[in-house]
């Protein structure tokens, strides 16, 4: 019976490490599918519902990054584009205005970097890079939210 009880524990492991990895492998490949960032994020942009504010409330929950000049994907094109960031409180602005310059900016940078000229072109890539910058920027606030992102000023040039 000793010889036989290391062999016994020995199996025992075995069976129960096939049984988990069945498991963890099972609801990999079967289980829920997750979705689509990019079609989660459009499912949620339809739910929101902005309400139509005051020119004199706008004022308060608008800030600004005027401005950012840096190169795309392809290094041969720089981009100059100036933004209106729109929150949903007066704390979220405030916010904001403190740490654009050390969080925003380069959150900004990092989306114009993977963007290709050819994605600049058209609307649907500035309307990419809005939804873009709506996702990573609300990572960062702890006041509020943002709102809307607005591309006041666009110029793409190569070098």
């Amino acid at each position: 019976m000793r010889k036989l009880l290391p062999w016994l524990v020995s199996l025992l492991l075995a069976i129960t490490l096939i049984v988990v990895v069945t498991f963890y492998f099972w609801n990999n490949l079967f289980g829920d599918k997750k979705k689509d960032p990019d079609q989660a994020a459009k499912e949620v942009a339809e739910n929101v519902q902005l309400e139509p504010i005051s020119a004199d409330e706008m004022v308060k929950v608008t800030s600004e990054l005027i401005d950012i000049s840096t190169n795309l994907a392809d290094t041969d094109y720089v981009v100059k584009v100036s933004l209106s960031f729109q929150f949903d409180t007066e704390k979220a602005k405030d916010e904001f205005d403190k740490i654009k310059e050390n969080e925003i900016k380069p959150i900004v940078n990092r989306a114009l970097w993977v963007m290709t000229p050819e994605e600049m072109s058209g609307t649907k890539g500035k309307d990419q890079l809005a939804a873009g910058l709506i996702n990573s920027i609300n990572g960062v606030m702890t006041e509020g939210k943002l709102l809307k992102v607005g591309i006041k000023g666009f110029i793409m040039t190569p070098i």
